[in-house]
């Protein structure tokens, strides 16, 4: 299975669960010219080292956020306002689901979370199908998109993470070495109470 992965909360629960299932990982991080790009990398690198998880492979696709601009990729624009960033999650799974196919690997995971607490059009289950769906098309194989924690709330993932010893991850849309507090990121509990 290719594990997309960032450093973060979600995707490092992820490779912990498969791991845990005695499923083999090919986590993949994808810098698609994300301002967190440099903390997310190191982050995640540590992180799977101290997990004892299967080394991630960083592919570089930074010229995607030269080009295509949101408060993720630009200085121009704010961080929490303009954070939906056009054709990310549909780069991740392409790219993804083309490594899968290089690997041998017949399933890529993303770390979405239930529908519910979604923010935007391409986090949603039918965003998945669809691009299940083109994906098939485009390689002539099924490369399957799993979501583990599609029935899961941010705060329901903050407790298995503690639960099972998860630490030192980085979720900061900013890139600073310390979480600015104000991106949605930062701010993903009080979006889940609707604050």
């Amino acid at each position: 299975m290719v594990n997309l992965v960032s450093g973060g909360l979600d995707s490092t629960l992820v490779g912990v669960l498969a791991h845990e299932e005695g499923l083999h990982t090919h986590p993949l991080f994808i810098d698609y010219g994300q301002h967190s790009a440099e903390m997310e990398w190191e982050t995640c690198q540590q992180v799977h080292a101290h997990l004892e998880l299967s080394t991630p492979v960083k592919m570089d696709l930074s010229g995607f956020g030269r080009v295509i601009h949101s408060g993720l990729t630009s200085d121009e624009l704010n961080v929490k306002e303009d954070a939906f960033t056009p054709g990310r999650n549909l780069l991740f799974l392409l790219v993804g689901s083309t490594y899968a196919y290089q690997v041998g690997a017949s399933n890529i995971s993303i770390g979405l979370l239930a529908e519910r607490f979604s923010l935007f059009p391409d986090q949603r289950n039918e965003f998945i199908e669809k691009a299940e769906s083109a994906i098939e098309v485009a390689l002539s194989r099924r490369i399957r998109v799993l979501t583990p924690l599609a029935e899961f709330s941010k705060a329901d993932v903050l407790k298995l993470a503690q639960d099972k010893g998860i630490t030192g991850t980085y979720s900061c849309h900013v890139g600073g070495s310390e979480p600015c507090g104000n991106c949605i990121a930062c701010l993903e509990f009080d979006f889940e109470k609707g604050g």
